[in-house]
């Protein structure tokens, strides 16, 4: 193994001044090859960075909330063709919002909403701060992309907003896994954070992964200010308990954390029975791919993927090197990973530099130096390397 070339370019990266810091994990059959922290933990203080930084992951949180609801259906309390109204009733209001111009024209729901449609990102909610349309608009007025609502009263904005398409019809990224979330609390009657300790982290010893930070000292900050764009970066404040546990974005953890679980996911063992930790990684929209689902450039996952439950997966040839069956998701603070399970390969790039969104460039932040560009050649790197 040889990672010389992944170590250059991630100096260059430090000390050319566009990444803070970063801590850098490659590992094989559980095993790493390569753990690297390096750059600063806090740029505006100099403290340099370290292996067990804690990293705001945003959507990585994703997968683990998806994980979450899948120990459910594996002991019989849920379905993934439950309704989410069951759980959740304001939803049973909901509507479809079609576009026709820039008009939002209402329609009936012309099936249920399913947990199955909030896993893999197909129940029609969006959200309002990625690209535009009108329900979009709707959303942004709304203020449900918020970090600091409530709980009730996200649930109540968003159950009073149309979906963008009919449950099924499309995968649109969005809410789903927020909802997801509040709809296992309705379940369970505890909350996010008391379920996943019990029914992830712990079992997985993970630690240092929460909702808060548990140690703000070891909490890694990013520039004061964007090097791309100039603006002020303010990222979600974890030093406190939110006002709402969001199972798409709240989450804190380590790379040695989110490798623990990644590995649960690649093995099956430790916390999904096999059969279901291959049900989540693998490809789950296929039928829509016959009706003609929509892969503009709102279609994440991106070419040669589909999407599983809470993670993107590879179908065939791609931009990147891989296996067909390796799955990856990003988080908007500047996180990623990736597993090739023919390989027995897993890799994590955590760092803390968005590029911040402006409802004027909402597209940016999936098409800047921090986000497709920087894991092409981070995932390029490692490969290469062996």
């Amino acid at each position: 193994m040889d990672f010389k070339r992944l170590d250059a370019w991630l100096e260059g990266l430090v000390e050319g001044g566009r990444l803070p810091g970063a801590v850098v994990l490659v590992a094989r059959g559980g095993e790493p090859l390569y753990f690297r922290a390096l750059g600063h933990l806090d740029p505006e203080k100099g403290l340099p960075m370290r292996e067990d930084a804690l990293f705001r992951l945003y959507s990585m949180t994703k997968p683990w909330v998806s994980a979450l609801a899948l120990t459910f259906v594996e002991e019989g309390t849920l379905s993934l063709r439950d309704p989410l109204e069951k759980y959740l009733p304001a939803f049973a209001r909901l509507q479809v919002g079609r576009e026709v111009g820039e008009e939002v024209v209402l329609e009936p729901l012309r099936r249920p909403l399913l947990v199955y449609d909030l896993l893999r990102h197909t129940a029609g909610f969006t959200y309002g701060v990625f690209f535009v349309s009108p329900v979009k608009r709707r959303y942004l007025e709304a203020g449900v992309d918020r970090f600091d609502l409530p709980r009730e009263a996200f649930l109540e904005r968003l159950s009073a907003l149309p979906l963008r398409f009919q449950p099924g019809e499309a995968f649109e990224y969005g809410l789903s896994t927020d909802v997801l979330g509040h709809l296992l609390e309705a379940l369970s009657g505890k909350t996010l954070a008391e379920l996943m300790e019990e029914r992830v982290f712990a079992p997985l010893g993970m630690g240092d992964s929460g909702f808060q930070a548990k140690d703000p000292a070891r909490l890694a900050q990013p520039f004061p200010k964007d090097p791309e764009t100039g603006r002020r970066i303010a990222l979600l404040p974890v030093e406190a308990p939110p006002p709402r546990f969001a199972g798409g974005m709240g989450g804190v953890g380590t790379a040695l954390d989110y490798l623990r679980f990644l590995e649960a996911l690649r093995t099956g063992k430790g916390l999904l029975h096999p059969a279901l930790a291959r049900l989540m990684t693998e490809d789950h929209l296929g039928p829509l791919y016959a009706e003609g689902l929509k892969r503009g450039p709102e279609y994440l996952p991106g070419p040669g993927y589909g999407f599983g439950l809470g993670v993107a997966v590879r179908l065939g040839a791609g931009l990147a090197p891989g296996s067909p069956g390796e799955f990856f998701w990003a988080g908007f603070g500047g996180t990623y990973f990736f597993v090739d399970p023919a390989l027995e390969l897993s890799a994590l790039f955590l760092a803390q530099a968005p590029n911040l969104l402006s409802v004027l460039e909402p597209a940016r932040a999936f098409h800047s130096f921090y986000g497709d560009r920087l894991w092409l050649h981070f995932k390029t790197q490692v490969y290469a390397a062996l």
